[in-house]
């Protein structure tokens, strides 16, 4: 996680402040429930809370931990300077540090999906404005690169948008996958601490209890969660690199907006590179490199190891904060982008007419020609309209087999645009609705 690719709501959720002030609120309610099962004095409880306008010192607390190579007793020695030992005497108690160190992390990766949720809102909302304004904006499709049959625009951005929305189902299940929190003991048997604790705390943190948990919470959920993050990030990537192809100089059927002033190349004073669309294919890069690591951490010792310790505090804040400057990217690059309706049609017809071989083809059979014949009949023209660009249809006209099969109005109707375009509404309303 480095700044230029960070927006400041995503990394104030990772923050030594933002952590802290989450354990405190953990320990805090615990108390609390605590004190309404009479395991604690409700003096205590309430002492607690004195603490809860506290900005707690990240260097005090590094400085303790420096002593006690423990983070969770760093922060419970700081908590107690400021509310005082006596006060302090009963935090924490019946539970491990990893009851708060879980909990935690959880609460924000919920509230780093959150973020995720509104990027990837603004994207689509981006990317539905663009299908609409495109819809019937003819451009090739192409197959391993080749011009296969025509397409629009708008089917490009529907085919994304619905992808994308997608995605946000998936994080929307990643994330009640991973709000549950633990507040159970050292082996997860709530030996030291009535379950009522638990229930509390995740209630009032926004979670719900681990169904059964060990020392930890089990990092299957976790490894789904970075999982969705992965797959977001390839669709991302799956669009950038549609831009970039679509801005080659060769192509030119659309582009990322060139803003006043912008310079392309240090040595070429003419380039307009697509660099924020090659930006986001490596930041997906980033973002699934977290994948595997958090696959790694399910597998722990018995009821618990620290192999995944070192992992999380890594991938957690890497992964979300790049994922989310990259939806944020991602939606400007689409919502500026620039299309050019004339590069597409041109494009369709370097190779004049080849575009409907299909379409002939299927119409020979259907006036009584083999399939082998007819496919012979028609590659034979479409192979001299590669080597020699003439057009297409001229030469089919051109054939006495096949004007003999089909005449020369039956070959002239197969090249109607608005046969390739007669379904369009109904896609969109398959991806968009009614509405």
């Amino acid at each position: 996680m480095i700044p230029r690719y960070a927006r400041p709501e995503m990394v104030a959720i990772w923050s030594p402040e933002t952590k802290f002030r989450i354990w405190f609120e953990i320990e805090a309610h615990a108390c609390d429930a605590q004190a309404d099962l009479g395991v604690i004095p409700r003096e205590n409880a309430e002492a607690v809370w004195k603490a809860k306008d506290v900005e707690f010192d990240v260097a005090r607390i590094d400085e303790i931990e420096a002593v006690t190579k423990h983070d969770v007793i760093a922060f419970l020695t700081h908590l107690a300077e400021h509310v005082g030992s006596e006060e302090a005497r009963f935090v924490h108690q019946g539970m491990t540090s990893s009851d708060v160190l879980d909990t935690c992390f959880n609460v924000q990766l919920t509230r780093a999906a959150d973020l995720l949720l509104a990027g990837l809102d603004k994207t689509l909302a981006a990317l539905k404005k663009r299908a609409f304004e495109t819809k019937d904006m003819i451009r090739v499709g192409r197959s391993h690169g080749i011009h296969a049959e025509p397409t629009t625009m708008g089917l490009t951005f529907a085919r994304f948008y619905a992808e994308m929305d997608r995605n946000r189902a998936r994080l929307l299940a990643a994330r009640e996958e991973i709000a549950t929190g633990a507040i159970s003991g050292a082996v997860g048997t709530f030996a030291n601490i009535d379950p009522a604790v638990e229930a509390h705390v995740c209630a009032k943190m926004g979670l719900k209890p681990e169904p059964i948990s060990t020392q930890v919470i089990p990092r299957d959920r976790h490894a789904m969660f970075f999982a969705t993050l992965g797959v977001i990030a390839s669709s991302i990537e799956n669009i950038a690199i549609e831009i970039r192809h679509m801005q080659r100089t060769e192509v030119l059927e659309g582009a990322e907006f060139f803003s006043m002033g912008q310079k392309g190349s240090s040595a070429m004073p003419h380039k307009k590179n697509p660099v924020l669309t090659e930006n986001l294919t490596g930041l997906a890069r980033l973002v699934r490199m977290s994948v595997i690591p958090a696959m790694e951490n399910v597998a722990l010792w018995h009821e618990r190891d620290i192999s995944h310790s070192s992992v999380e505090r890594g991938i957690g804040p890497d992964a979300t904060v790049t994922l989310d400057f990259a939806l944020h990217r991602l939606a400007g690059v689409i919502d500026k982008m620039l299309v050019f309706p004339e590069n597409m049609l041109a494009n369709m017809n370097k190779f004049p007419g080849l575009v409907m071989s299909q379409r002939v083809l299927l119409a020979l059979t259907q006036a009584g020609v083999s399939r082998e014949d007819a496919y012979a009949m028609v590659q034979r023209n479409a192979l001299k309209v590669w080597e020699e660009r003439v057009d297409f249809r001229e030469l089919l006209l051109a054939d006495p087999e096949v004007v003999a099969a089909l005449g020369e109005d039956g070959i002239n109707e197969k090249f109607d645009m608005g046969y390739h375009t007669k379904h369009v509404d109904t896609i969109f309303r398959r991806v968009f609705g009614e509405g």
